[in-house]
């Protein structure tokens, strides 16, 4: 259980064994009320070999339901490649995410202090099977631990609780621990994310991105010094951040970055042929409960995302999910806005998201743009992963944007011609 951000990643490994009599296809996991609340991914693979040799084969995970399990306990299923005889086993390498599951405390701290948080799981893993052997390890960012729950055998050696092995566990085991420990990683939470990517056969993909950024760490409380933040940055405001890292496809161009007030000046463009990244700070650095709301966008060459199926249809190839580094996104909408005269979209994307259709007006639109309307909830990281629209399109409406501009400035040479022409003078 890697707790060193505020994101928590928790690393399964396990070997499973066939002991009934017919074949078995599905392993489940079991997650606790508390762990569904917060969970937001869940991946799974085989394994074979062993370290430098090992390899990794993805296998389909599913939310699942099992009648004899606890009341709230969510389950999931995951798929293998080749069902397993009895005797048989395999192994398994499950990671699953959890956001806001760290809690602070105390609930408030001033400029000078350090962030404390507790972390509450089980020593023993929820599992619907019986349990051979187990042993739970957990990662903290220092060697600062409170204190935590002992279910012996347990010991702590510098960053690293070690709790097991336990033996014979029977199915639903649950050993409650509370772990009290230092965490002063910035809890960068964007509560809304709205990202439009807007396609243009003319050349460009122009993106904005909406931001609505919280630190969602321990409310900062008392009087904020700016003089003692600068002159003492390793004694004062630990826990806040005032840097953020927004990793950005190659080849970007027209980049800027603002706020409500205006233009921000303080941030950094690295680019290269394979990636961009844009460095930058928010206009004050941010304490637990403070906010900040800011827009980003750049354009990007139309020809390294959007390309053409062999069945004739168009389709871009963007990344789902949030630019910026380790941050949690409460709710990302993520529209694409297709060409004037584009039809039959088609959305295709590795997991569930909420999809609908809007209609959007430009310059020179006469029937509207569709759009595609994409919505997820506790997107993490692990959620940057490629996705596609599909749409088809009639070149000749590639001709109504330059016809519509071609008319008006007709109309506009008409009318000024008449103008020139008209007899303005004063007559008695």
């Amino acid at each position: 259980i890697d707790l060193t951000s505020h994101i928590i990643k928790v690393y399964l490994t396990l070997k499973v064994e066939n002991l009934g009599t017919s074949p078995a296809s599905e392993v489940h996991l079991a997650f606790s009320p508390a762990e569904a609340e917060h969970l937001a991914i869940v991946k799974a693979a085989a394994t074979s070999g062993k370290r430098k040799k090992k390899t990794y084969i993805p296998l389909d995970v599913k939310s699942a339901e099992l009648p004899d399990g606890p009341n709230g306990t969510k389950f999931f299923t995951v798929t293998l490649l080749t069902p397993l005889n009895k005797g048989e086993t395999a192994t398994l390498e499950v990671l699953y995410i959890l956001t806001h599951s760290l809690e602070p405390f105390p609930v408030e701290i001033t400029q000078s202090e350090s962030q404390l948080v507790y972390f509450r799981d089980s020593a023993i893993l929820l599992s619907p099977y019986h349990v051979k052997e187990q042993t739970t390890f957990i990662k903290t960012p220092s060697t600062r631990v409170e204190s935590f729950t002992v279910v012996d055998p347990a010991k702590r050696a510098g960053t690293e609780l070690k709790y097991g092995p336990y033996e014979d566990q029977p199915p639903y085991s649950y050993s409650p621990v509370l772990v009290h420990f230092e965490n002063n990683n910035p809890f960068a939470v964007v509560e809304e994310l709205e990202r439009e990517i807007e396609i243009s056969h003319w050349g460009n993909v122009q993106v904005t991105e909406r931001y609505r950024l919280v630190h969602a760490g321990a409310r900062h409380k008392g009087a904020f010094s700016r003089v003692e933040y600068q002159t003492r940055p390793d004694a004062t405001g630990v826990s806040s951040f005032k840097h953020l890292l927004a990793k950005l496809p190659p080849r970007v161009h027209s980049v800027y970055y603002r706020d409500e007030i205006g233009n921000v000046s303080t941030s950094n463009l690295r680019t290269d042929y394979r990636k961009s990244e844009l460095e930058f700070q928010p206009r004050y650095p941010l304490f637990g409960g403070w906010k900040s709301t800011f827009v980003i966008g750049y354009g990007l060459p139309l020809q390294d995302f959007l390309f053409e199926s062999p069945d004739g249809r168009r389709y871009l190839n963007f990344t789902f999910g949030c630019p910026l580094t380790q941050t949690v996104v409460d709710k990302l909408i993520l529209k694409v806005v297709l060409p004037e005269g584009s039809k039959d979209p088609t959305a295709v994307i590795p997991f569930q998201v909420d999809q609908h259709l809007e209609i959007k007006y430009s310059y020179l639109d006469v029937i509207g743009r569709t759009v595609v309307v994409l919505e997820k909830s506790n997107v993490v990281p692990e959620h940057n992963v490629p996705f596609q629209v599909y749409y088809t399109f009639n070149p000749i409406f590639m001709l109504a944007e330059p016809l519509m501009l071609s008319i008006a400035i007709f109309l506009f040479f008409v009318a000024s011609v008449s103008y020139l022409h008209a007899d303005l003078s004063i007559r008695k």
